[in-house]
């Protein structure tokens, strides 16, 4: 069983985290040889509730992958999914068992062989978003050993989050984060972040001004204003969302009845039993006063961000 508290640290100040039962970390399609050795390798994550991924999802990646090539001197060699634990206890969130295999569909449908799903956030009790930052810098630098140059030099992987303005919103609001915490994912890995019509990106950098060197504004050419509430709300009503998610998802969906009722009790009542996969151990969700802080740690630009400020081992 997951302990509250996902990490620690070993006398000799390595990192331990406990994993859910089973747990293997997908790396089959992460690029273990850079292109090009002058530039920094970086991997993209994206938390979320992914309830249900959206083509807007999978978009995301792509858009800060073509300005990461464009416009900076990084390489992404890989991106992760990260749907949030089933402790996280919000309307509309289905059983993590529901929500990676949609996640895992929607990626094999679309990645073009980089993109992952990871279920070690999902499966355990509620993390912090620096917490689950750190478990793929453990996982790929330190397990992995990173990545090579064509010439076989190691290179250093630089874990970046990906989200959408919502989220950086909440982070130049007073008391929504931790200061540390907004140090250390902002000053130590840094964040893509997805414009979206309406956000006032100028307020939300004055705020973050000692971080702007690690925050790179991803500009959206199309609009896309598409949503998992929306999708839900789509579903409730009995329209159609064919062409808002991918088609495996949207079978999915359909082969399984999920999203007719989008009460507080939708979790429970679309997860069956859980599988092995799914950690009970005592865990517990974030406490109700930071729950309606942080609004839903949505990975997409519309408004489902769910930011962590406390960590759950001190409720």
């Amino acid at each position: 069983m997951a302990s509250s508290s996902a990490s620690s640290s070993s006398s000799s100040g390595t990192p331990r985290f406990t994993n859910p039962p089973n747990y293997v970390f997908p790396h089959n399609r992460l690029s273990r040889v850079m292109r090009n050795p002058d530039k920094t390798p970086i991997v993209l994550v994206a938390c979320g509730s992914f309830s249900p991924v959206t083509y807007l999802h999978l978009r995301m990646f792509e858009m800060a992958v073509d300005y990461a090539r464009q416009n900076t001197d990084f390489e992404v060699v890989g991106g992760y999914m990260s749907p949030v634990s089933d402790q996280y206890k919000k309307p509309g969130l289905l059983s993590a068992r529901h929500r990676v295999n949609m996640c895992t569909l929607g990626v094999n449908e679309h990645s073009f062989g980089w993109l992952m799903v990871d279920p070690w956030e999902a499966f355990q009790d509620y993390q912090r978003t620096a917490v689950v930052l750190d478990h793929f810098e453990y996982e790929i630098n330190t397990v992995l050993g990173g990545v090579h140059t064509p010439s076989g030099e190691h290179r250093h992987v630089h874990v970046m989050l990906l989200a959408g303005s919502d989220l950086i919103s909440t982070m130049s609001e007073p008391g929504v984060w931790s200061e540390p915490d907004l140090d250390h994912i902002l000053g130590k890995y840094g964040t893509f972040i997805v414009e979206r019509a309406g956000s006032d990106m100028d307020q939300a950098t004055e705020a973050l001004a000692r971080w702007r060197h690690n925050i790179f504004f991803v500009p959206q050419l199309i609009q896309n204003d598409v949503s998992s509430t929306k999708v839900r709300l789509f579903l409730r009503r009995g329209l159609s969302i064919r062409y808002l998610l991918p088609a495996s998802v949207v079978s999915y969906i359909e082969d399984h009845g999920l999203y007719k009722d989008d009460g507080p009790n939708q979790n429970q009542a679309s997860s069956g039993s859980n599988n092995s996969n799914s950690s009970t151990g005592g865990g517990s969700s974030p406490p109700d006063k930071e729950k309606e802080k942080e609004k839903e740690r949505e990975a997409g630009p519309d408004k489902e961000s769910k930011q962590s400020s406390t960590p759950a081992s001190t409720q």
